[in-house]
């Protein structure tokens, strides 16, 4: 494990995989639209004794935008099914590296559950050492679960209007340059093109090594973000296309030591619908 406590590697992991209090967590994520699934994929293939994490699933079902945070109590009932309890230790991984892990290591973060941490180049990592991997589905018994809501992790809409305003906080975009900069379009349809006025941009792929999948050191990433434009000092908002991929622009700064920042929920499937929020491109 790392020194944050917040990254271990694939050999604490295969060390650790029957420890009592472990539990592991496959948090992929696809887009919609794009088979196979990423359950389809758990299905098929996972760490053994991972439980698969949708995030589409643990989301709030009342919102007409993709993934919202779900409530308290229904984040409580659906992280008990998977076995989590309130001293476990969960460990998160995805099949890229970092891509969706982050959301979920965030989610779990900003329900007050901190005994969470990413294996560092997920699923990608595990099998290119030639790990054991299974399609068997792990019995899990039920866990017991407090969830408490940090409002300091989570901004809406009018908060980033109003940052807008008062530029309180440095605005992070971790979409690629193409989507920030409006010369490639949005995946989503409907949504216009460009980016939230005054914000940086970071793709969030840049903190991982393409090859490996593991994140890159702490010193590299903390000069991503100064290149980015970023002010650690400055309290912070990340934004990408639906709020996942904005979780590891906070997992990186988090490593960097800088936490005081929140994840606009909404990200560019709220902004970038047709309406009166400004946009750049």
């Amino acid at each position: 494990m790392s020194l944050t406590g917040s990254i271990v590697s694939t050999e604490w992991l295969a060390r650790h995989l029957d420890a009592d209090k472990v539990v592991v967590v496959d948090g992929s994520f696809k887009l919609p639209g794009v088979t196979p699934t990423a359950r389809e994929d758990y299905e098929v293939r996972h760490i053994p004794g991972a439980r698969f994490f949708d995030i589409d699933a643990i989301a709030d079902h009342s919102s007409s935008l993709p993934h919202m945070l779900p409530s308290s109590s229904d984040f409580e009932k659906s992280i008990e099914a998977l076995g989590v309890s309130y001293d476990s230790f969960v460990v998160v991984y995805d099949t890229p590296g970092l891509m969706s892990a982050a959301r979920v290591w965030w989610t779990f973060r900003v329900f007050g559950h901190e005994r969470v941490a990413i294996l560092d180049g997920g699923l990608k990592a595990w099998i290119a050492e030639g790990r054991t991997v299974t399609a068997e589905m792990p019995a899990v018994r039920p866990g017991s679960f407090n969830a408490k809501f940090d409002t300091n992790r989570v901004v809406s809409k009018a908060d980033v209007l109003q940052n807008i305003g008062t530029g309180g906080r440095a605005v992070i975009d971790a979409r690629s340059a193409a989507r920030f900069t409006a010369t490639e379009k949005e995946a989503r349809i409907g949504l216009r093109s460009g980016h939230i006025p005054g914000s940086l941009n970071l793709p969030f792929n840049l903190l991982t090594n393409p090859e490996t999948g593991k994140l890159k050191q702490v010193v590299e990433i903390e000069a991503l973000f100064r290149e980015a434009g970023l002010d650690m000092s400055k309290p912070t908002i990340a934004s990408c296309g639906s709020g996942v991929t904005a979780s590891a622009l906070v997992f990186g700064m988090h490593l960097a030591g800088k936490d005081d920042v929140a994840v606009y929920g909404g990200s560019w499937a709220e902004w970038g619908l047709p309406g009166d929020t400004p946009v750049e491109p």
